[in-house]
């Protein structure tokens, strides 16, 4: 399907990436290494936004659409003495290349890249349109809000999602929030408790209403969850001390149509409930916010809610992408990501048409011993090429 020169520059550029660590915040070096290679390889522009996201675009000749590739750069951390092979080490084994990102998904990201450039020599550049390719930052922590930067500066008119999805179609999402619960007490000494009021116990008594929540469900995207995930209370340790407060943070899955007042409006009814039946009962509840450090030197932050998503399988460019492939030789089925992605951003705020598709197993992300095989990559870019051809022909 590839000659082995592009073979060759597929495998180096994946692991040329993989060899730079790349926590959230921390991208500068694979952030260079994709820049210098779109740089040397004739992208027409590739620019870097405040945040630290490269894009580098391939102009047609004549106007029409603009498709952007999306991929992020930013990893989770490792634990080395839990991997058998290097984390940095980008090792190929057995048709295997070893690393942190490698299937989440600095090996999408190359593959993306070499199928513009592969588009781009076919053509001659005689096509209708643009072709962007995104290499994004924090996605790992603000699904999407690194992305808000680049539709402002892009306005494409497809998004190809590229997280692992195993070479096939992904036409939705289940979305994310993160809800944050905290109730109010008195301090006092543990020895005269009657003296306080106790945080925690306050947080039990509401806790038992927020968990007899039913979060709703849908026919594709199944169950909406809300699951808590860490509670803590003040001051901590407590020692001899009645708790002043106590904080919770849920994780709620958002389905397609939820909204920020939709989700948090029965929790505030909870609170609500606590409070008319407990005068001593004081409490607040509303979405997480979080803000980082980002390489270039500026802060990112957001609200912690990243919305659902979801097309129709007869929605011309899911067609036209499906036609695309299987003309190409990938037999691609049509489900949906069981996880958050920036399609949150693209499809879930700002309406664009989106779609996934990216090389290997979504299980193998955030894994000790994460690899992706050569097999999908090769494969990947060859699809990717298929897709941006499909939907410029629109």
């Amino acid at each position: 399907m590839l000659s082995e020169i592009k073979k060759e520059e597929l495998i180096g550029l994946c692991r040329e990436m993989i060899r730079q660590p790349s926590i959230s915040g921390e991208e500068a070096g694979v952030a260079g290494v994709l820049k210098a290679f779109m740089e040397g390889k004739g992208f027409d522009e590739v620019f870097v936004d405040r945040y630290g996201s490269v894009t580098g675009t391939i102009r047609g000749n004549r106007p029409g659409k603009t498709v952007l590739l999306d991929g992020h750069i930013d990893t989770v951390p490792v634990d080395p003495a839990r991997w058998t092979q290097e984390p940095f080490g980008a090792e190929l084994i057995d048709g295997k290349i070893y690393g942190r990102g490698s299937s989440d998904m600095k090996g999408a990201v190359a593959a993306m890249t070499c199928a513009a450039l592969s588009v781009a020599e076919k053509t001659g550049r005689d096509f209708e349109g643009e072709i962007h390719v995104v290499g994004a930052v924090h996605e790992e922590c603000f699904e999407g809000v690194a992305s808000r930067e680049i539709t402002q500066r892009v306005s494409p008119d497809y998004v190809i999602i590229g997280e692992a999805s195993q070479l096939n179609l992904k036409i939705a999402q289940r979305g994310r929030a993160e809800i944050v619960l905290e109730t109010q007490g008195k301090p006092a000494h543990s020895a005269s408790p009657e003296e306080g009021i106790n945080a925690v116990h306050k947080m039990m008594a509401l806790l038992e209403k927020v968990e007899a929540i039913i979060p709703p469900e849908h026919p594709v995207l199944g169950k909406g969850t809300n699951v808590l995930t860490d509670i803590k209370s003040a001051p901590y340790p407590g020692a001899s001390v009645v708790p002043s407060s106590c904080r919770v943070t849920y994780d709620r899955r958002l389905l397609v149509g939820e909204t920020i007042e939709s989700v948090l409006a029965p929790i505030h009814d909870a609170v609500a409930a606590c409070t008319a039946a407990d005068p001593k009962f004081s409490a607040t509840a509303g979405l997480a916010t979080d803000q980082a450090a980002c390489y270039t030197g500026e802060t990112i932050s957001a609200e912690r809610f990243f919305p659902a998503w979801l097309y129709k399988e007869d929605e011309a460019f899911i067609q036209k992408s499906l036609t695309g492939l299987k003309a190409v030789g990938i037999d691609a089925k049509i489900s949906h990501y069981a996880f958050c992605t920036n399609g949150s951003h693209y499809a879930g705020e700002a309406g664009i048409k989106t779609l996934g598709f990216g090389p290997s197993l979504e299980t193998l992300a955030h894994t000790d011993d994460e690899y992706i095989t050569t097999d999908q990559l090769e494969k990947a870019m060859v699809g990717y090429a298929a897709i941006i051809e499909s939907l410029l022909n629109d």
